[in-house]
């Protein structure tokens, strides 16, 4: 009788643990790894004059006044949660609109370089991003994270959006309104 009670019992274990896993929520898909992407391909001037922050690739150095749109520049830290949750809109809004603009990522503040390039892997980021190790931008961009700008084609930062994007609606919209770039 107890090799059938124990019987019984892990038939009724085992539906009920393909019960349980049928019935929750579908896992997250992780997003596609990110990399470490050249800032060769952002658009900019010759100008050398004021902010210059090294490219995370380690091979070369934006100067901001020097930046032309349209593109959207993204401020965050790893250590930043919102900075993490906007992270999935901007990757998506990124891959619907690469086309038509660019991105650009500035990483600030990190304890160390290597903290950025694993964010940027782990969350799948495909855009350019340099790195403000020392806290030099925080008088270009202010305090605090996340700030996303929009600069138009003369690089001219016509808006500034302080706070957490909260919806790829919102982003396309932003996008819309300030850099007459429609995406869909």
């Amino acid at each position: 009788m107890t090799v059938s009670l124990k019987r019984v019992f892990c038939l009724i274990s085992l539906a009920s643990l393909v019960f349980l896993t049928a019935c929750s929520s579908q896992a997250t898909v992780a997003p596609t790894a990110g990399a470490v992407v050249s800032c060769d391909s952002i658009a900019r001037s010759k100008t050398t004059i004021g902010l210059a922050l090294p490219c995370l690739d380690g091979k070369s150095t934006l100067h901001f006044s020097a930046l032309r749109g349209p593109l959207i520049v993204n401020v965050w830290g790893s250590w930043c949660a919102p900075c993490k949750d906007e992270v999935p809109i901007i990757r998506s809004f990124y891959e619907r609109a690469k086309s038509q603009l660019q991105i650009l990522g500035v990483d600030v503040e990190e304890a160390k370089r290597s903290d950025g390039i694993a964010f940027i892997v782990e969350n799948g980021m495909t855009w350019p991003n340099v790195i403000d190790s020392d806290g030099r931008s925080r008088g270009y961009f202010g305090m605090g994270v996340p700030v996303t700008w929009f600069i138009d084609d003369n690089g001219a930062v016509v808006h500034k959006k302080i706070g957490v994007i909260k919806s790829e609606q919102e982003l396309r919209d932003l996008t819309r309104q300030y850099l007459n770039v429609t995406v869909s």
